[in-house]
């Protein structure tokens, strides 16, 4: 018993290690039909913004915003232009946390046939925002991760692991909600 809960605390230990090894590094002039950006930290619009006026997808959807929020307000905050919210930047306002974006973003890719999305989070929340997704989308849309650098502190890091760890062996015991 004794060894076994070792084996455990040093699997948990080596996957907290993993997990910030892990920690990507925005990427360059990769291309994707439509980029996906979960609100919740600063950079991510930006960074997404930054990436549909350089052409790295012809599309981009906000996921989770406040429905009070309208686009003309993030034109204006983002100091972008009013055109490209219209023509090109859709506003998710039903998701309320991680999971609820994979199924919100899920929706808006299999309406416009999307078979590629750039995921555009902080560097922390990549893992489990990318698992959400790719539970919701399925195999058929790749998902690459973009994330956006931060200087997490140690409670936001290891809170993140364990609500990624739970949501993992959820998925696995086949709990979807």
């Amino acid at each position: 018993m004794i060894r076994a809960l070792a084996f455990v605390l040093l699997a948990y230990a080596l996957g907290f290690v993993a997990f910030l090894l892990a920690l990507g590094a925005p990427l360059e002039g990769t291309r994707t039909d439509a980029i996906v950006v979960p609100t919740g930290g600063p950079g991510r619009i930006d960074r997404g913004i930054a990436i549909l006026e350089a052409g790295g997808a012809e599309r981009m959807l906000v996921t989770g915003v406040d429905p009070r929020v309208r686009p003309i307000e993030l034109a204006l905050t983002y100091r972008t232009s009013p055109r490209l919210f219209a023509c090109c930047i859709d506003l998710g306002q039903e998701a309320v946390d991680t999971r609820s974006n994979g199924d919100e973003t899920a929706r808006w890719v299999r309406d416009r046939g999307y078979a590629s999305v750039r995921l555009v989070t902080a560097d922390w929340h990549m893992p489990r925002a990318r698992l959400e997704l790719a539970n919701a989308l399925g195999d058929d849309v790749t998902i690459i991760g973009d994330p956006v650098r931060t200087n997490a502190g140690f409670a936001v890091l290891f809170s993140e692991y364990n609500k990624l760890v739970i949501r993992r062996i959820a998925l696995l015991v086949g709990y979807r909600g």
